[in-house]
């Protein structure tokens, strides 16, 4: 079959043939149309063109090549340290933390390592730097720092204190807390490796289990643990197993470890835990139940007492239990109410720092807030008590006054009760324990808040403890103090003995006030 016939028109004959030949016309250039370069000193612009064009060649390669380097000399310098996570400070200039990389500036330069409990490493270096190409081969030069400390147990309790902090935040997917305790059993686990330095850490760890209220923080914990178990390195399988069982054991014998196991772990895995038989037998003892005996012994010291308008009532020695642990407790006297306000006149008429006049100036220095010794203008209000008192003003209060036991007290301190001896000691000479009725306080006590208070904690890694949030070097605010009793303004029934609060120390409130107690010091 034929295919098919194409006609068509000659391109002259069509309107594009007729548009194209109009631009195919010959252009007659006139002369006036014409543009000559004219000669420069005799040049021709064929020779000065070129050099033009050469100059302009070499300027873009001077921009390129060595401007940078003239402009700018420096290094890139390439910071580590060991351990890791030390700040870098460049002429007194905090610039990063190892590892990392920092542009410096050509000269002489100090530079700074810095870690919270470690000693720095310090030095001054001259850093030169390269002229040319350092646009696309930048000099660099690399910086390492050996940090030791001192005192190991300090530096960890910085770490502890840091998770402390940090353990109270609720993290999210887009918002992560910072893994503070295993960075810290990751920087001083070699020194582990004494044993009196070993426990002392371990005590800190096993303190820091009180603050482990989410899976991120327990996470931290755990990761801690293996590391300071393996001596700061990554465990081995071996070691793992150990580290592993040591948890297990210690949760096994809290009696208030299977509840917030079971608070922690996913939906899917927590009925495994609130099914057993460890869990079921320590629901059935209620660990939360405080239980308290005294030893009949015959009085060595007064039944009462009177210093600076504070009456005292002594209580005799005896045990605790709560959470399965049983501990004794010393013969101890407490203050029959909460500090009076005459009490704290007279401790203000020796101390007129912490007087009411001076109330801005406390203030400035982080000590009280702005209730502090503000009068309460309400009738519900316990009126002999000394208002708005914060934690460090009642401190001082009880240092001041301890200094004034008699000398048939001189092994005894008079000091903010723990809450412990607060328990202890309201339980035994009040047959009505404060349950929030009108005319009570908030009371503070000596310790830490810490959310779960059935994990025990030695003596010695809270003391290492304190001493490290009382340091200079402390990055984190001074931890919330603990509030036992209730007060004026909770509703009859709604707080009981048992009950906990917690405000940080600088809090002065009109709900809240103290009851010193006076204890024989810890080396008698």
């Amino acid at each position: 079959m034929p295919g098919p016939v194409l006609y068509s028109r000659p391109m002259a004959d069509s309107s594009l043939g007729k548009l194209l030949n109009r631009f195919r016309k010959k252009v007659e250039i006139k002369d006036e149309d014409r543009v000559f370069l004219p000669e420069i000193f005799g040049i021709k612009p064929g020779y000065y063109l070129a050099v033009l064009y050469g100059a302009a060649a070499l300027f873009v390669l001077f921009l390129i090549l060595l401007y940078p380097g003239l402009s700018k000399p420096g290094s890139i310098s390439v910071f580590s340290s060991e351990p890791a996570g030390a700040a870098v400070r460049v002429d007194n200039i905090t610039l990063g933390s190892t590892p990392c990389k920092i542009f410096i500036p050509q000269g002489k330069r100090f530079i700074e390592f810095i870690l919270p409990g470690f000693e720095s490493d310090t030095r001054d270096l001259e850093i030169r730097g390269r002229i040319f190409g350092s646009l696309f081969f930048p000099k660099k030069i690399v910086i390492t720092g050996r940090l030791v400390s001192s005192d190991p147990v300090g530096a960890f309790a910085l770490s502890a204190l840091e998770y402390r902090y940090w353990s109270a935040a609720d993290p999210t997917e887009a918002y992560q807390i910072p893994m503070s305790l295993s960075a810290g059993a990751y920087r001083t686990g070699p020194s582990a490796k004494d044993p009196a330095i070993r426990n002392t850490m371990q005590g800190i760890l096993d303190d820091s289990l009180r603050y482990a209220a989410s899976k991120a923080s327990a996470r931290d914990l755990l990761r801690a643990q293996f590391l300071l178990d393996n001596g700061g390195l990554s465990p081995s399988p071996l070691t793992l197993l150990r580290s592993i069982k040591k948890v297990s054991d210690r949760l096994e014998k809290n009696p208030g470890a299977p509840f917030w196991l079971a608070g922690l772990l996913p939906l899917e895995t927590s009925p495994k835990v609130t099914q057993s038989e460890w869990f079921k037998k320590n629901e059935a003892e209620n660990p939360e139940q405080a239980s308290i005996g005294t030893f009949d012994l015959p009085f060595r010291f007064a039944r009462s007492l009177t210093l600076e308008n504070l009456g005292f009532v002594s209580v005799n020695s005896g045990y605790f239990e709560k959470y399965g642990r049983r501990e004794s407790m010393p013969p101890l006297y407490i203050a029959l109410t909460p500090v009076t306000q005459a009490a704290w006149d007279a401790f203000t008429a020796e101390n007129p720092d912490w007087s009411a006049a001076n109330r801005d100036k406390l203030i400035a220095q982080g000590l009280v807030g702005n209730d502090y010794l503000v009068p309460v203008d309400n009738p519900a209000y316990p009126v002999p008590a000394a208002p708005g008192i914060s934690w460090y003003a009642a401190a001082a209060y009880c240092a001041w006054l301890s200094a004034k036991l008699p000398s048939s007290l001189s092994g005894w301190e008079l000091r903010l009760p723990s809450e412990k001896e607060w328990e202890y000691g309201i339980r035994q000479f009040e047959t009505a324990p404060p349950t929030g009725r009108p005319g009570r306080l908030w009371e503070w006590c000596s310790n830490t808040f810490a959310p779960l208070n059935f994990f025990p904690a030695s003596e010695e890694a809270l003391e290492a403890l304190e001493k490290a949030s009382a340091s200079e070097i402390s990055a984190v605010p001074p931890p919330d103090r603990v509030l036992r009793g209730g007060s004026w303004i909770n509703p009859p029934g709604s707080v009981g003995i048992e009950t906990r609060g917690s405000l940080p120390p600088e809090t002065s409130s009109p709900f809240v006030g103290f009851r010193p107690v006076i204890v024989p010091k810890r080396e008698n």
